[in-house]
């Protein structure tokens, strides 16, 4: 235990106090005691045997009480840094076990925790300090799983990409207007991904320009559902928009850009001459939009999953109509972004899906 760790500066605090009421007790004692200790003897003025007798006992009585308070001040002091050790170590342990997780985790080893059963103080440091470890730990998961997902996602339009164009090089390729048209899809494809990764990444970072306004969040879902008409009407799907006004406090855009997401979601797992239906409404003190289909529904485990990063409920589908998989991560990060939450809520797999958008009040 060195002289800069926190034991050895308790341990000098701990001492430090001893010494300085030891000094308090001795100096009272040797000053106050005379007085009281010649009162007690009952000497009286004027007698010379009781003055010469009051001496010599008072001068006993103060050899004695400085060996005394010599005693008691070694004794004491022996006492105290034993005790003072014991404490010291016992409350420097948890700090030493804490900064020493924390230079591993500094280092990168997010999995470390530390014991938060210390009462006080020390528990509530530790109880963060593992929140801390926990979120860094599930920041950097994430981190490495959207390398993979981007890595995973964008090799198949690469090797599309690059199977055409060697095959055009080689002369193997006809170069006609379908070959034209898909190789232009699936760069279409790689600029729509780029764009939402970043899109993703500043709506997650707080870097998103949003301009927060009293709007009419029912009139913001109803005229973004309306250009959705003709695409329901198509599948004689049946569109059902709120009428009644919702005030919120929002970004304008960011909201039609999130109902316009649910929409599409919708339609696209809603079946054929079925209903979709957005609902505007005050719930407690907030606003809140939904929209629920009547398709597949999702299970308990997709209801959170599905706001993740190019998750697909119907992988194959998904990509067919060229989704890139992560419009609901990009809903969830714009909500929280407007200081508002969305979710999903389903009664189980073919009982249809219904996603929602809670928003402040203005």
């Amino acid at each position: 235990m060195g002289p800069r760790s926190l034991g050895g500066r308790l341990l000098a605090a701990f001492l430090v106090v001893v010494v300085a009421a030891l000094g308090t007790v001795g100096v009272a004692v040797l000053l106050i005691g005379p007085g009281y200790f010649a009162e007690a003897m009952g000497h009286l003025p004027g007698d010379p045997m009781g003055e010469a007798m009051g001496e010599a006992t008072l001068a006993a009585f103060t050899d004695a009480m400085r060996q005394a308070l010599l005693a008691a001040t070694v004794i004491a002091v022996v006492t105290a840094t034993v005790v003072s050790l014991l404490v010291a170590a016992r409350i420097a342990r948890p700090a030493t076990a804490l900064a020493r997780a924390a230079r591993r985790v500094a280092g990168g080893h997010y999995a470390e925790r530390v014991p938060s059963n210390e009462p006080g103080e020390l528990g509530d440091l530790a109880v963060s300090f593992n929140e801390m470890a926990a979120s860094l730990e599930a920041t950097e998961r994430r981190r490495l799983q959207l390398v993979g997902d981007v890595a995973h996602e964008l090799r198949t339009p690469l090797t599309t990409l690059d199977g055409y164009l060697e095959g055009l090089e080689d002369g193997v390729i006809e170069p006609s207007a379908r070959t034209w048209q898909l190789l232009r899809s699936e760069t279409t494809r790689l600029t729509r991904m780029v764009n939402d990764l970043s899109e993703l990444w500043r709506a997650e970072a707080r870097q998103l320009p949003l301009l927060i306004e009293v709007l009419d969040a029912a009139a913001v879902a109803r005229e973004t559902g309306e250009r959705f008409l003709p695409q329901a009407q198509a599948r004689g799907i049946g569109l059902v928009l709120p009428a009644a006004p919702v005030m919120a406090l929002a970004d304008r855009d960011r909201v039609a850009q999130i109902v316009s997401n649910y929409l599409s979601n919708a339609l696209r797992h809603a079946p054929d001459a079925s209903r979709v239906t957005v609902h505007a409404v005050m719930h407690g003190d907030a606003a809140r939009l939904s929209v629920a289909d009547t398709g597949p529904g999702l299970a308990d485990d997709q209801l959170e999953a599905v706001f993740e990063r190019f998750y697909r409920v119907d992988a194959a589908r998904n990509r067919a109509a060229g989704g890139s998989g992560i419009g609901l991560a990009i809903v969830r990060a714009l909500a929280e972004a407007m200081n508002g939450s969305a979710w999903a809520e389903s009664e189980g797999v073919g009982r249809g899906a219904t996603f929602i958008l809670e928003l402040p009040t203005a």
